[in-house]
């Protein structure tokens, strides 16, 4: 059956939709020893490379959806490669699939990070319409008042656009630092801190804990990893509305 070739791309696990339609667009993949073209579609048995290597679109189409959550620990980066030799999210993974990020994290940002190996529900669960919950911990330097709460959650103008969070909840706390539970459903670059840095308040620290339903356990210490239970993964499935069993032949 054809197929769009990013989709295909996703589906083995190479990396996310968005992923593949920039390196279509920067001429960085062929089909059939043809420059590929936004918009084209091929069949899984066709000869796709990127970069001049070949690549398999079948490697993965009789494997199971599998989910892993990490524990990413603050000054961990969530890139393949780093310049400076710091330590990668992707080097705390089994080496069994290749593992795509759902969202990423900032280099300070800790907590739930979701890898899977399909492509696809990868990229659904990042894109905007899909509207999952991203709920975060947030250490807040600076005396929040109930007006800077209306504020957050009404809507802000950032460079990018507008933001607000969809709901802030106060967390504990005494003294000049005051924890804050807030929710968002998108993932702009350092959305939440930028949302509290337009009040002129400090992010001390930010944890995120929760993505749709998904929520990060308290057992799972820093950098650690565990497999999602079928149940779970079901829930992430159902969420962007895809089937719940094994991927496509």
């Amino acid at each position: 059956m054809m197929e769009r070739l990013q989709k295909l791309i996703a589906t083995a696990g190479y990396g996310s939709r968005r992923w593949a339609e920039r390196l279509i667009e920067q001429g960085r993949v062929e089909v059939n020893n043809k420059a590929a073209q936004i918009g084209d579609k091929c069949e899984i048995t066709d000869k796709v490379k990127i970069d001049g290597r070949a690549i398999d679109l079948e490697r993965y189409k009789e494997e199971e959806t599998k989910v892993i959550i990490l524990n990413k620990q603050a000054g961990v980066i969530c890139s393949n490669k780093d310049e400076e030799g710091r330590k990668s999210v992707y080097s705390l993974l089994p080496k069994e699939s290749r593992w795509v990020m759902v969202g990423r994290l900032d280099l300070n940002t800790s907590g739930l990070l979701l890898f899977t190996n399909n492509g696809d529900l990868a990229n659904k669960l990042m894109h905007p319409s899909s509207e999952i919950d991203r709920e975060y911990a947030v250490r807040v330097l600076g005396q929040v008042e109930n007006e800077d709460i209306t504020q957050l959650t009404t809507g802000v103008e950032l460079e990018d656009g507008y933001a607000k969070f969809d709901r802030v909840v106060f967390g504990g706390g005494e003294g000049a630092n005051r924890w804050y539970k807030v929710v968002l459903k998108e993932g702009r670059k350092r959305e939440v801190r930028r949302l509290w840095e337009s009040l002129g308040f400090k992010v001390s620290r930010l944890i995120r804990v929760r993505f749709g339903e998904i929520r990060l356990p308290e057992n799972l210490k820093a950098n650690q990893y565990d497999y999602l239970k079928p149940g779970q993964v079901g829930l992430l499935l159902d969420a962007v509305k895809m089937p719940n069993k094994p991927k496509r032949k």
